[in-house]
């Protein structure tokens, strides 16, 4: 797989280094963990009062992990900042020395947040290998929308950026789909080069993709406005936060789909369709 699938391979007890995804520049380095945990639902909070029959007694609790913790949320991992030259104040984002992206923001004094769009994480005894941006941005948006699917039975999302704005509403229509592409076919080559190299290189005369297929609605410039606010307080509709330069690089990916795409197939219901391999 292009993506780094964080809740299968991050491991504790290993070393691991963390890359910025655009540039190669080391993040963080032979980080080893004692425990990688997954954080629960960002409203687990406001349900605890469902469970408890006195007051919430985790009201004045925050998760923060210690220096040997790594905590997984649904598009980001929190790690403790410990002596790291970049430790600041709340809400600060974390900027890559190298080629200034956005890697993340600071939770607290001593917490950073990374977001799984932005950095490559591999075992310390593997050397990095430069990924395509759009292969890498598409391949993680479509992990966590498999795995949110899959775990709480959800389907529709809403693509907001880390200035609160909403980019992409996205309904996810199946994640069990497969594209086959015969090398000796030049109509369908042309339609992944859109996205730089080739997404899965093989020396057979087929490449396959598993892929998952959505319908899209763009959001800016206060497009859709009424379905993003309905869409917003709908309880069955999760919300996915991403950088705000990331959101745009994905709503751009996504308009590339589209129009290659033959024009009867690139709508469904006034939202615009797209596959997005994984």
């Amino acid at each position: 797989d292009l993506g780094f699938t964080l809740r299968e391979s991050l491991k504790p007890q290993k070393n691991y280094v963390f890359y910025c995804q655009s540039c190669g520049d080391i993040i963080v380095k032979d980080r080893k963990f004692l425990r990688v945990l997954p954080l629960p639902s960002e409203n687990w909070s406001a349900l605890v009062e469902e469970w408890c029959c006195h007051p919430n007694p985790f009201a004045r609790s925050t998760l923060h992990p210690q220096h040997d913790d790594c905590f997984l949320g649904d598009t980001f991992f929190l790690l403790n900042s410990g002596n790291e030259s970049h430790k600041s104040k709340e809400n600060t984002r974390v900027i890559c020395k190298r080629c200034k992206s956005m890697l993340g923001e600071t939770v607290s004094s001593d917490t950073i947040k990374y977001y799984v769009t932005e950095v490559i994480i591999q075992p310390a005894e593997a050397s990095f290998s430069p990924t395509s941006r759009s292969q890498f941005v598409q391949s993680m948006v479509a992990q966590c929308l498999v795995e949110l699917s899959s775990a709480r039975s959800t389907f529709r999302f809403i693509i907001k950026g880390d200035n609160g704005k909403i980019y992409i509403l996205i309904w996810l229509l199946n994640s069990d789909t497969l594209l086959v592409e015969s090398l000796g076919s030049s109509s369908s080559h042309s339609v992944f080069t859109l996205f730089g190299d080739t997404f899965m290189p093989s020396s057979g005369p087929v490449r396959t993709w598993n892929a998952a297929k959505v319908l899209y609605q763009p959001c800016i410039k206060s497009r859709n406005k009424d379905l993003a606010d309905a869409w917003e307080n709908d309880i069955g509709v999760h919300p996915l936060k991403f950088p705000s330069e990331t959101c745009l690089e994905l709503l751009l990916i996504l308009g590339l789909s589209t129009t290659s795409l033959p024009p009867s197939l690139r709508c469904m219901n006034s939202f615009q369709v797209r596959s997005s391999c994984y």
